[in-house]
């Protein structure tokens, strides 16, 4: 099973330099390395979790003072790193909920739990780019299987204290849901 390790910096170039640390302390591969909203900088690497673990220590350890926040979870639901990256297809008609958190590692705590608590599709992750600095979960399915994958989301987030707000639509109208995907 596949594990993640996320690092979020204060500084661009305080990033890219804790990027390069975390990719040469282990067998890890980068997810996605870019600078979020307000002029933050988070890194996504993920692997085995002993390589993931000792990632985010040495990425840590160069970010000192600038570190923001980090997380590793050590067996991530597989539809994660895809939904962050946005390359899942389009699912299918069905309840939408959305989730939304004031920081990133909250979102990818909570799009993960969300995505272990039903049969739901991640639809996407949006992690702080071009909202400044929050970020959300899209998710479909079945109303009751929403609903629920909506509520362990925000229940996994609020143990870190930084969920804005929900919903869930049992039945949204085509054009926005064409839009919203």
């Amino acid at each position: 099973m596949i594990s993640i390790g996320l690092v979020e910096v204060t500084s661009i170039a305080r990033g890219v330099e804790v990027a390069d640390t975390m990719l040469k302390a282990g067998s890890v591969e980068l997810a996605f390395a870019k600078p979020v909203c307000p002029g933050k900088f988070i890194i996504l690497v993920h692997g085995d979790v002993g390589a993931v673990e000792s990632a985010v220590h040495d990425g840590l350890d160069i970010g000192a003072g600038a570190v923001v926040n980090h997380l590793v979870i050590p067996r991530v639901h597989p539809s994660l790193i895809p939904a962050v990256n946005a390359v899942l297809p389009a699912p299918p008609a069905g309840a939408l909920g959305v989730a939304e958190f004031f920081d990133i590692a909250s979102a990818v705590v909570g799009a993960d739990a969300a995505a272990k608590a039903g049969r739901i599709e991640l639809v996407e992750v949006r992690l702080g780019v071009g909202i400044g600095g929050k970020s959300f979960v899209k998710l479909c399915g079945d109303v009751a299987d929403v609903r629920a994958a909506v509520a362990a989301s925000l229940e996994a987030a609020a143990r870190r204290g930084a969920v804005v707000a929900s919903c869930v639509i049992p039945s949204p109208d085509p054009a926005l849901f064409r839009e919203l995907l």
